[in-house]
């Protein structure tokens, strides 16, 4: 059973997406909060799998939100999405940069919405390749890189400075793998090899730490 947190402060839009998971027989909505300091305190007493949280909210924000509950270990294993009505605005790369898994816009279908939440549950990034390139030309082209503790890439094998560049084009383990030349597991090794060396929480993470240490550009083939 996938176990979902609903963080928004607009009821009428948390009462549309509860309907829509109440009636499929695999997620179960744990609990609803309207700000970001709720969703917190909710996050750490119900430690679902997945949490919804809008991106802009009183008392606390989805960012910021988004920040503390990566940073918990006793949260290890919550995926946030983030929930935007804005497509592709100023705040989005701010939220994988704290450790979002990925976001969806809020006018998504909904048959896209529940396949969103059972691919975040999974621990996979919600960034199509698409999206992903949009992402990146978007902003990283237009903001300083933010290197931080845990973004060297030193320790990094070949091999697995390959796989995370892919990672950043937004290709799957299976693509990564048909690039590479190797089996899908061998492609989803050296991924997580490489997340656990740089000490990112997701593929989304991943990504951002990939362009921001430079070793993918946006120009990158």
């Amino acid at each position: 059973m996938i176990r979902v947190l609903l963080v928004d402060d607009q009821p009428l839009l948390r009462s549309g997406f509860r309907a829509l998971l109440d009636l499929e027989d695999d997620i179960e909505v744990v609990a609803e909060a309207a700000d970001g300091a709720e969703g917190l305190a909710l996050t750490r007493e119900h430690r679902p799998d997945v949490v919804l949280i809008d991106i802009r909210m009183p008392v606390l924000d989805g960012i910021e939100t988004t920040r503390r509950i990566a940073a918990d270990p006793a949260l290890d294993g919550v995926h946030v999405v983030i929930l935007t009505n804005y497509g592709l605005d100023e705040y989005v790369f701010d939220a994988l940069r704290a450790g979002a898994a990925g976001f969806l816009v809020k006018d998504i279908v909904p048959e896209d919405f529940l396949h969103a939440v059972r691919v975040a549950a999974r621990g996979d990034a919600l960034l199509a390749p698409s999206i992903t390139r949009k992402l990146i030309n978007r902003y990283v082209t237009t903001q300083p890189p933010h290197v931080g503790a845990g973004t060297s890439l030193e320790e990094l094998t070949n091999r697995e400075r390959e796989a995370v560049a892919l990672v950043a084009q937004g290709l799957s383990n299976d693509q990564i793998a048909g690039r590479m030349a190797i089996s899908a597991l061998t492609a989803k090794t050296h991924v997580n090899r490489a997340m656990s060396k740089l000490q990112a929480r997701d593929r989304a993470q991943l990504v951002v730490l990939a362009y921001e240490s430079g070793l993918v550009t946006p120009r990158t083939p």
